[in-house]
């Protein structure tokens, strides 16, 4: 039997050195821990971050006939339909000065990159609950990898998008070097609020079945299959509180040489950005303490 220690009243034990035989329990924390991002742990599980990321993406296209072919295939038929309804049937094409389909195109690509994301976020957590609930890694990995995932598809959507503007004989100019930071704009707004529903989802699984209606809803009242010029002049800041519609204007603004933009609401964007992914991963980093138990 080993010897056991008493208590003594007069001895502080705080003051006194581990035990050798217990420092292989010992639970270091790490002060990163309460930051809003934990960039220097992140940064430690770069690796796991980067297989995360390679496994999600082997995973979307696995035993698909067409497999990353599907980048393409989607837009393009999003375009085609849009553009016959919205074009074509509503008479929304009438007076426009820019190529119809370039502009649906413009707005398609950049929305299914941000209706992906927010959907890939939203659902990583419990996607991985296996892992979440054995093992410790900063949990913001799981939504920044399956956020990285998309960049994949734009880029091949954008292949398109060259295409068309060569068919459509539309200028190359100076401005789709903006479409770097109008594209981090979208990611940044997919990545905030899909964190926020991350954390809620874990602990109310009706998250699963509303975000589909959302996402669906979203797409309607976003200027995807036609311009926001179409919208009156005094409901256009109004409309403009959708956080998505100065990203989908400033990348048909970046593409088309003679579209305009409505300044008001690119800033409406990116204000709208910045607090929502803000409130987003706060509550994320606030609720990982009880991800594990409830997951």
């Amino acid at each position: 039997m080993p010897e056991i220690e008493t208590s003594d009243p007069d001895i502080d034990y705080s003051q006194r050195p581990l035990p050798e035989r217990y420092k292989g329990h010992r639970v270091d924390v790490d002060a990163a821990k309460y930051q809003m991002v934990p960039w220097a742990e992140i940064w430690r599980f770069r690796e796991l971050f980067g297989f995360l990321a390679w496994r999600d993406f082997i995973v979307r296209y696995k035993q698909t006939a067409v497999g990353i072919g599907w980048s393409l295939l989607q837009p393009l038929l999003m375009m085609i339909v849009m553009t016959i309804v919205f074009g074509y049937f509503a008479g929304l094409a009438e007076g426009s000065t820019v190529p119809y389909a370039v502009m649906v195109f413009s707005g398609v690509i950049v929305w299914q990159f941000f209706s992906q994301g927010l959907t890939n976020v939203a659902m990583s957590m419990t996607n991985n609950n296996a892992i979440v609930a054995k093992i410790y890694f900063p949990r913001l990995i799981l939504p920044a990898s399956s956020l990285l995932v998309n960049l994949v598809d734009f880029a091949i959507s954008m292949l398109l998008l060259v295409v068309l503007m060569i068919g459509y004989d539309v200028a190359f100019t100076w401005r789709l070097f903006c479409l770097v930071p109008l594209l981090l704009l979208a990611a940044t707004l997919s990545f905030g609020v899909g964190t926020l529903v991350a954390a809620l989802n874990v602990r109310y699984r009706d998250f699963k079945h509303i975000l589909p209606f959302v996402v669906q809803i979203g797409l309607y009242i976003t200027p995807v299959g036609f311009s926001s010029d179409k919208v009156p002049d005094a409901w256009r800041f109004v409309y403009s509180l959708n956080p998505m519609v100065g990203v989908v204007d400033g990348f048909r603004w970046a593409i088309l040489d003679s579209a305009t933009l409505y300044w008001p609401g690119l800033w409406i964007s990116i204000i709208l950005t910045l607090g929502i992914c803000y409130i987003g991963i706060r509550f994320f980093r606030s609720s990982e303490s009880w991800f594990a138990d409830i997951i």
